[in-house]
Protein backbone atom coordinates (compact mmCIF):
# COMPACT_ATOMS: atom_id res chain seq x y z
CA UNK A 1 0.00 0.00 0.00
CA UNK A 2 3.09 2.55 0.79
CA UNK A 3 4.67 2.11 -2.34
CA UNK A 4 1.66 2.15 -4.35
CA UNK A 5 0.23 4.95 -2.83
CA UNK A 6 3.41 6.96 -3.08
CA UNK A 7 3.68 6.45 -7.25
CA UNK A 8 0.13 7.62 -7.34
CA UNK A 9 0.86 10.29 -5.04
CA UNK A 10 4.20 11.86 -6.29
CA UNK A 11 3.25 13.63 -9.12
CA UNK A 12 0.73 15.41 -6.94
CA UNK A 13 3.95 16.42 -4.22
CA UNK A 14 2.81 14.34 -1.61
CA UNK A 15 5.05 11.63 -0.44
CA UNK A 16 3.86 8.20 1.27
CA UNK A 17 5.90 6.66 4.23
CA UNK A 18 5.59 3.83 6.93
CA UNK A 19 7.09 3.61 10.11
CA UNK A 20 6.31 0.22 11.23
CA UNK A 21 7.59 -0.50 14.66
CA UNK A 22 8.07 -3.78 16.76
CA UNK A 23 7.14 -4.63 20.32
CA UNK A 24 6.86 -1.18 22.08
CA UNK A 25 7.03 -0.29 26.16
CA UNK A 26 3.31 0.66 26.31
CA UNK A 27 -0.11 0.32 28.06
CA UNK A 28 -0.97 -2.13 25.47
CA UNK A 29 2.08 -4.70 25.59
CA UNK A 30 2.48 -4.28 29.80
CA UNK A 31 1.01 -7.12 30.34
CA UNK A 32 2.68 -9.49 27.74
CA UNK A 33 6.23 -7.82 28.43
CA UNK A 34 5.62 -8.64 32.23
CA UNK A 35 4.46 -12.07 32.00
CA UNK A 36 7.44 -14.23 32.48
CA UNK A 37 6.98 -16.72 29.86
CA UNK A 38 6.06 -14.51 27.19
CA UNK A 39 8.32 -11.77 28.23
CA UNK A 40 11.08 -14.02 27.65
CA UNK A 41 10.00 -14.87 24.50
CA UNK A 42 9.01 -11.72 23.27
CA UNK A 43 12.57 -10.51 24.27
CA UNK A 44 14.50 -13.50 22.38
CA UNK A 45 12.92 -12.29 19.30
CA UNK A 46 14.79 -8.78 18.77
CA UNK A 47 18.24 -8.58 19.15
CA UNK A 48 18.97 -5.84 20.76
CA UNK A 49 17.16 -7.43 23.73
CA UNK A 50 14.62 -5.06 24.50
CA UNK A 51 11.37 -3.56 23.73
CA UNK A 52 11.18 0.16 22.51
CA UNK A 53 10.56 3.06 24.33
CA UNK A 54 7.71 5.12 22.22
CA UNK A 55 10.87 8.09 21.82
CA UNK A 56 12.39 6.00 20.02
CA UNK A 57 9.45 5.58 17.51
CA UNK A 58 8.62 8.81 17.50
CA UNK A 59 12.03 10.03 16.79
CA UNK A 60 11.99 8.14 12.80
CA UNK A 61 8.32 9.84 12.31
CA UNK A 62 9.63 13.46 13.19
CA UNK A 63 12.70 13.08 10.60
CA UNK A 64 9.70 12.09 7.69
CA UNK A 65 8.43 15.17 8.65
CA UNK A 66 11.11 17.20 7.97
CA UNK A 67 12.71 18.52 5.11
CA UNK A 68 15.67 16.26 5.44
CA UNK A 69 13.31 13.30 3.90
CA UNK A 70 11.90 15.60 1.16
CA UNK A 71 13.49 13.05 -1.68
CA UNK A 72 11.95 9.84 0.52
CA UNK A 73 9.13 8.23 -0.59
CA UNK A 74 7.62 5.15 -0.89
CA UNK A 75 9.73 3.29 2.48
CA UNK A 76 9.02 1.21 5.20
CA UNK A 77 11.21 2.33 8.18
CA UNK A 78 11.58 -0.71 10.50
CA UNK A 79 12.03 0.28 14.10
CA UNK A 80 11.90 -2.46 15.79
CA UNK A 81 15.59 -3.63 16.96
CA UNK A 82 16.95 -5.68 14.83
CA UNK A 83 13.64 -7.84 14.80
CA UNK A 84 12.89 -7.90 11.04
CA UNK A 85 15.95 -7.48 9.42
CA UNK A 86 14.21 -7.68 5.89
CA UNK A 87 12.22 -5.28 4.14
Amino acid sequence: MTKGLATELAPHGIRVNCVAPGWVRTDMSASTLADAESGQRVLSLIPLGRPADPLEIAGPILFLCTPLAGFMTGEIVNVNGGAVLVG
